[in-house]
């Protein structure tokens, strides 16, 4: 029987990536986004164990940049989304398997090279000497959020996108990833947010929309201002989980509403649960604190870190999107 652990249980380790550079046009440069990245990194190393994909061009810079208890591992990646070209972690009989999803860069809806990035999560295994199991359906970490008893969490968009996988029907994808992560079901949401439609956007990933807890709540991201474009669309995808008999639990997004590209898409779902604390984007934020107060709330025995992720969400996601969990076996 193999099932995948939900994020709060024991880890053995966190796997992430060293970015190369920032992206042309986020307003950012790629001191900062490497920044951005090691501070996430550093805090998590505080707690557990991590490993950082490193391009061997950039070991200079990671070294200066990184807690000396994080262990680099040299990869020349494209990219460092490791939430997405990561394995997926499952537990099969007390054995670590790691799902290797095919990986096309989102829907090819990126400019960027990514063909490297195909091959981290097989690279991952064989580091880590264990079984990897390979997937046709075409999908990603960010793409599916797990109860930790049967339930799933996937959007239409996003595993039903005619870029991803043209000819495979919702059924088709269920039994897929039922068969792979254990789980029986699958709650589908209609879309993400607004601005995950743009290029380079993931097309509706719900790691940044919603997530379970311990105590089977799933945590909301609620915009609750009216004049942002997903105030309407979250007010609907709020019900479509409701529906579905869960107890959603909303946490207000950002007041902010606008970076100096387009809408924003902030948002305090998208954390991190490691051993011993939760690590939290925030954005000097009047919500910050609440949010952070809520999520001490779910998690009372765990430390909440706040990081402030703006420059991570500038190159297109958050502090979830950037961390691969690698469960304890």
């Amino acid at each position: 029987m193999s099932n995948m652990p939900p994020e709060w249980a024991p880890h053995s380790a966190t796997w992430m990536g060293y970015p190369s550079a920032a992206y042309d046009g986020c307003g950012v440069s790629t001191e900062e986004a490497q920044q951005a990245w090691a501070n996430v990194a550093n805090a998590i190393s505080d707690h557990e164990r991590l490993f950082m994909l490193c391009h061997p061009t950039q070991k200079t810079s990671a070294k200066k940049r990184l807690s000396s208890a994080i262990e680099l591992v040299d990869y020349s990646l494209n990219d460092a989304w490791l939430r997405d070209t990561g394995p997926t972690f499952i537990i099969e009989s007390n054995r670590l398997v790691g799902i290797d999803w095919r990986f096309n860069g989102w829907g090819n809806n990126t400019q960027l090279e990514w063909q490297q990035d195909a091959g981290i999560a097989r690279f991952i295994c064989e580091y880590l000497d264990c079984e990897a199991r390979s997937s046709t359906l075409t999908n990603e970490g960010g793409g599916l959020h797990v109860s930790g008893q049967d339930q799933v969490l996937l959007t239409k968009t996003v595993q039903l996108d005619p870029g991803r996988n043209p000819d495979w029907s919702q059924s088709d994808v269920e039994s897929e990833i039922h068969a792979l992560l254990g789980t029986e079901r699958a709650i589908w949401l209609e879309r993400g947010l607004y601005r995950d439609y743009e290029e380079n956007g993931t097309r509706g990933h719900v790691d940044i929309v919603a997530c379970f807890t311990p105590n089977d709540d799933v945590l909301f991201h609620e915009q609750t201002q009216e004049q942002h474009p997903d105030h309407i669309n979250c007010r609907e995808l709020r019900a479509q989980l409701a529906d579905a008999g869960l107890n959603v639990v909303p946490i207000a997004a950002p007041k902010v509403l606008r970076d100096n590209y387009n809408w924003v898409d902030y948002s305090y779902l998208n954390h991190y649960v490691c051993n011993g604390a939760v690590i939290v984007p925030t954005f000097a934020d009047p919500n910050d604190d609440p949010a952070l107060e809520r999520l001490a709330e779910v998690y009372p025995d765990r430390a909440i870190r706040g990081i402030d992720a703006r420059v991570i969400f500038a190159m297109g996601g958050g502090v979830h999107c950037i961390t691969q969990q690698q469960p304890l076996a």
